[in-house]
């Protein structure tokens, strides 16, 4: 450096470009998804480039729209924003799905978008529109910057580098409002792109993860519960609730009602038929009391209780952009702690869900009778065989899929459920277990599924040496919506990563609803649950991935153990 001025490259886009990159590594943001464009080609390059020399991770997409679901996934798992680099035009309006499940849920995403100066703006110029404020109010922090016209970086520039990322990263992260997408609009003139040559990485103790990661800035207080003389409460945990659900319900001696992507799922005191048991009078009808975490998205029945007159509740402020309030009338807090303690009629009540729930689920199929097995009886070990025989040779059914995947599924996996009606079959019988799930339960859209586990797949290989499998469940809709995200460059990195496609051609979901009573059934199938026909096995090969197919129980014990990287399993579904 001479005279304060690092050597430029011979295009101010470049020099600007390297010097962005390199903060935001420092800032924390380790994870950079970048779309082919050319007047974003500053930015992919340098990026490249500062991989290579250390201190980001790149990732590369052929579409925006996937490329932005896919920073979602990262940031889901890592907590920190991940940076998606575009060009400009349409391409900026396409990472909009993913903005707004982002925005929706209190994920952190920092869309970079690569724009024409302001002197071609206004007069028709090619790929040109108005991109700052694009996303409208699903981002909480705009910042537009003119293009960089000085060769090289000097001190002063690289300050004012330094302050604008800062205040990007916390705006994303949640240091002074909801975390959620921000955008960076950086305009850039012709020459677009230099060689850059000496790139400086980024050393691992200037890397500042802790600035970056996810927090929830509420500005409400905390609040202290103790357990209610007559037991009458109980806490339902949505998705995101995290752990602390699990605690609260131990320490009030109270139901645990916990959505399968709640991160709550487990515990003595979870009771997973809760639905059924809200309709009862003699469970849902004795509540008087709901404390609230996360976002509830999977039942009618959770709602209804909360609005309810009688029933006092108390909800802990989530990282989404809304408050989770259905009657209006919720007292808002930051964080529940309980004094007091438990008393036998609490352990009681919560036994009684238990038990209730336990029941309602019965046994299940419990398959061949392993006494007969081992029986000195000749028919006796002769019926076990045929039952056997016969439990792997049964269609596989919604059910049956649902327990399948959550048994295989431990705490170094990843499991990712789509907007199918098979998630709310599985949040309606998968028992405890402390496993990490995730689903876009922000807009509970089908949109961006693959890709976003495509995210979370690719960030778990970079923290997790052992390594585990990314597992996404979903139906053949959810699937098809997002063929885009099977398309990855040859140069790419790839991750283990099974999806289960329950097929059963069409929109099961709409079934349930009570379009399905009053609509023509000629009309239904047309318009809402749209059949189709669509040879799997074709486009998954054609895309590049390994294809299985399970018709039978035994074949989906068999697949769901398969060592292929990157597999889709076929599930044609028997209801």
């Amino acid at each position: 450096m001479a005279d304060g001025v690092q050597q430029g490259s011979g295009s101010p886009a470049s020099d600007f470009a390297l010097a962005l990159l390199q903060e935001f590594a420092r800032a924390g943001v380790t994870d950079v998804v970048v779309s082919p464009g050319s007047r974003s080609q500053a930015l992919a390059l340098a990026a490249v480039a500062l991989e290579r020399a250390g201190g980001i991770t790149v990732h590369v997409r052929l579409d925006e729209r996937t490329a932005g679901f896919v920073a979602l996934g990262l940031a889901v798992e890592t907590g920190r924003p991940a940076l998606v680099v575009t060009t400009s035009g349409t391409a900026v309006a396409n990472l909009h799905p993913a903005v707004l499940e982002a925005h929706h849920s209190g994920v952190p995403m920092i869309v970079v978008s690569a724009d024409r100066p302001a002197e071609l703006r206004g007069i028709g110029s090619n790929q040109t529109t108005v991109q700052p404020g694009i996303f409208a109010q699903a981002v909480s922090f705009v910042r537009e910057v003119e293009a960089p016209t000085q060769h090289g970086v000097d001190d002063s520039t690289r300050d004012t580098i330094r302050s604008t990322v800062r205040e990007t990263v916390a705006a994303a992260s949640g240091h002074t409002g909801q975390p959620g997408p921000v955008q960076l609009d950086v305009a850039f003139r012709e020459p677009l792109s230099a060689t850059l040559t000496d790139v400086e990485g980024v050393p691992e103790d200037e890397i500042d993860l802790g600035f970056a990661t996810r927090r929830v800035h509420t500005g409400l207080g905390a609040v202290e519960l103790t357990p209610d003389d007559e037991p009458a409460t109980v806490v339902i945990a949505g998705h995101d609730a995290g752990e602390d659900a699990e605690r609260v319900a131990w320490e009030l001696g109270a139901p645990l009602l916990a959505e399968v992507s709640s991160g709550a799922r487990f515990g003595r005191n979870l009771a997973v038929t809760y639905r059924e048991l809200l309709r009862d009078p003699e469970f849902g009808g004795r509540v008087r009391r709901a404390v609230v975490l996360g976002h509830p998205t999977l039942s009618r029945e959770v709602p209804a209780l909360l609005q309810r007159d009688d029933v006092e509740v108390v909800t802990v402020r989530g990282a989404g952009a809304d408050a989770y309030d259905p009657s209006r009338a919720s007292r808002l807090v930051s964080d529940v702690t309980v004094t007091g303690r438990t008393r036998p009629e609490h352990r009681a009540w919560v036994g009684r869900w238990v038990a209730a729930s336990r029941a309602a689920l019965g046994d299940g199929d419990a398959g061949p009778d392993l006494d007969a097995k081992r029986s000195e009886d000749r028919a006796e070990r002769n019926r076990f065989l045929r039952d056997e025989v016969a439990l792997r040779r049964r269609p596989v059914d919604r059910a049956m899929l649902a327990d399948a995947v959550w048994g295989v599924t431990w705490p170094h996996d990843r499991l990712v459920l789509g907007a199918s009606q098979i998630i709310r079959v599985a949040d309606g019988r998968v028992p405890g277990k402390k496993i990490r799930v995730h689903a876009n339960r922000g807009l509970a859209g089908i949109d961006g599924t693959v890709s976003t586990a495509l995210g979370i797949a690719a960030a778990l290989e970079q923290t997790q040496a052992a390594g585990g499998t990314t597992r996404v469940l979903l139906g053949d809709l959810t699937f098809l919506h997002d063929l885009g995200a099977f398309v990855t460059g040859t140069e790419e990195r790839t991750s283990r990563v099974q999806i289960v496609v329950g097929n059963d051609s069409g929109g099961a979901i709409f079934r349930g609803l009570e379009v399905a009573e009053t609509t023509p059934a000629a009309d239904m199938r047309r318009m809402m649950t749209t059949p189709q026909h669509v040879d799997v096995e074709q486009v998954v090969r054609g895309l590049g991935w390994e294809y299985r197919r399970a018709a039978t129980w035994g074949d989906l014990e068999q697949v769901l153990t398969d060592p292929a990287e990157r597999v889709v399993i076929e599930v044609p579904l028997a209801d």
